[in-house]
């Protein structure tokens, strides 16, 4: 029988990207869907209003949208649809996906977070399991993502690393500030490791894409140099460019057809002129982001998959991931300093580039003993104007309006006397019987499809690992000495930061996908982007997705 492709990739961020790139390398006829438009470097500017303050990169929630349970005063769980309560839970929907807007930190899992349950045991209330596969099966991954979407950093030998393969990265460490050399000093006071973080940002140009300019306004911008390891920059101009891939932007899939084998015959996406299309293709590959590919896989029913493809045990949607931690904030104030530290606190553009990970796993009594942490990033405080000027409007306690003088005074100190220096810790999010996706019964999208419909509970065990987490960086900033530090610990979910939904392992009755990332029961399906992590490490995922993604694209490579 013939196709039309070989292979068809629905989405083209951090999961897709690595499998159109490999397969049309081999020569393989691929077709991309991305359900959004087609941003190139030209369409990015460092503009605040397009960037955070309006639906530029994100669709309208008028249009597309969410429902998000939360528990009522009763402890009845209630749904609202974003659209009324202005939460948003997307993060970048075009050619790239997410990728175009990340901050570029990457830090690979280690080997303990492959093993959570026989390293730490159970905990009860999270379902935790050890991954179907080990470290060392995916570090040559974690190293062809280094050269491939393009890794700036330098290896620095210290007890908490994790084990490589190669001596150090291909691009040299983006410029750093001055002020990382303090950050360095203070943790060595404590007897703690900052390390280099590296970064998938360009240190230097490679092809088409220039090195970082080093604007100061990098996360959650998209890339105007190319720099940016996005899989638009990095990964999906190269597969096109190979004349084996066609990508087509604007294309919404509806639903996956099956047969009555329970393979996948064909599917049905609307085009950017709001006309149905059919394709079909020897292999299918799901990387919509977690949320939205269970949404799709439950919408897309059939003889052989009554509940949703991959859903024969009633595993699909459930155990959605979030990133666990906290944050923090610390000041500096110019006039307590020497002129010339303060002018070059001052500066701009370079990056701080630091993380302590000592408390990755740790023992406490408070925890039982040996207990499972996570990484700390340093990084300064975002430079978004009409964001630091709005946060001045309220008096501390969020109780009257600031303005006339005050606020003024408030605006001058914000903008002239002090700099910030603040923290993101991640820990795991525990999986867990609250936290999973489903489809709504009534909201739908503006192409007549039921809406995600999510419930979003964290465990507490993830609260008390951030707590935890925010006092040692707190410790850092005071030895620093930052001034009006202050500390927060959440159990809202980041929304950049998800996985989970379609978990991999080796029974079917407890997982979506098998150890290859294909859907159980279904020969030519596979899912690869963040959907396919049992648990989420304490780390940001996005290096680990690109990792699975070219380790699933040689499996699809050898199938066809």
């Amino acid at each position: 029988m013939d196709h039309d492709f070989d292979v068809c990739v629905i989405g083209s961020g951090a999961g897709g990207g690595p499998i159109a790139l490999r397969l049309a390398q081999a020569g393989k006829r691929v077709l991309v869907l991305e359900k959004g438009p087609w941003f190139t470097e030209k369409d990015f500017f460092k503009d605040e209003l397009a960037c955070c303050r309006r639906s530029v990169y994100t669709p309208k929630l008028s249009d597309e949208q969410h429902v998000i349970e939360d528990k009522n005063p009763l402890g009845e769980w209630i749904g609202t649809p974003t659209s009324e309560s202005g939460r948003d839970f997307w993060n970048g929907n075009c050619v790239g996906g997410s990728s175009n807007f990340m901050s570029g930190f990457f830090h690979r899992l280690k080997p303990v977070d492959f093993r959570l349950l026989s390293e730490f045991g159970p905990i009860a209330g999270a379902n935790v399991v050890d991954w179907p596969i080990s470290y060392a099966e995916l570090e040559p991954y974690y190293t062809m993502v280094e050269t491939e979407v393009g890794i700036s950093g330098r290896v620095l030998a210290h007890p908490h690393a994790e084990p490589r393969s190669t001596p150090d990265f291909p691009y040299p460490a983006t410029a750093e500030h001055a002020f990382s050399a303090r950050i360095d000093r203070a943790c060595a006071a404590l007897g703690v490791t900052a390390f280099p973080v590296p970064r998938a940002i360009l240190s230097r140009p490679q092809g088409d894409r220039r090195s970082c300019e080093y604007s100061g306004y990098c996360g959650s911008y998209g890339c105007a140099s190319g720099a940016k390891g996005s899989a638009r920059a990095a990964l999906l101009n190269r597969a096109i460019a190979s004349g084996h891939c066609e990508l087509r932007a604007n294309a919404k899939v509806t639903e996956l057809s099956s047969d009555a084998k329970g393979n996948i015959s064909a599917l049905a996406y609307v085009d950017g002129d709001g006309v149905r299309q059919r394709v079909d293709a020897k292999i299918y590959v799901v990387a919509c982001q977690a949320i939205e590919s269970a949404r799709l896989l439950l919408a897309s029913t059939g003889p052989r998959h009554p509940d949703g493809l991959g859903n024969r045990y009633r595993q699909l949607g459930r155990n959605l991931l979030f990133a666990g931690g906290s944050e923090g904030i610390g000041s500096f104030y110019y006039a307590e300093m020497d002129p010339g530290e303060a002018a070059a606190l001052r500066q701009r553009g370079p990056f701080i580039n630091r993380a302590v990970q000592d408390w990755y796993t740790f023992e406490d009594p408070d925890f039982g003993g040996r207990a499972k942490g996570g990484t700390i990033d340093f990084l300064f405080s975002h430079p978004n104007p009409i964001g630091r000027a709005v946060n001045q409007i309220w008096d501390n306690n969020d109780e009257f309006l600031v303005w006339g003088q005050p606020l003024q005074e408030r605006l001058q100190r914000v903008f002239t006397a002090k700099q910030y220096l603040r923290f993101e810790a991640f820990n795991d999010w525990l999986p867990n019987d609250d936290c999973f996706v489903g489809l709504d019964p009534g909201v739908r999208d503006k192409w007549g499809s039921p809406v995600a419909r999510l419930r979003v509970a964290n465990h507490p065990h993830d609260l008390k690992v951030g707590r935890f987490l925010a006092d040692q960086a707190a410790r850092v900033l005071t030895e620093l000495g930052a001034k009006e530090i202050h500390t927060f610990v959440t159990g809202d979910p980041p929304q950049n930061l998800v996985a989970g939904g379609c978990r991999f392992g080796n029974d079917p009755k407890t997982s979506v996908l098998d150890r290859h990332c294909r859907v159980h029961d279904v020969d030519n399906l596979y899912v690869s982007d963040g959907s396919f992590m049992p648990t989420g490490g304490s780390v940001p995922p996005t290096w680990t997705i690109y990792a699975n993604a070219f380790r699933v694209a040689e499996q699809i490579r050898a199938a066809l």
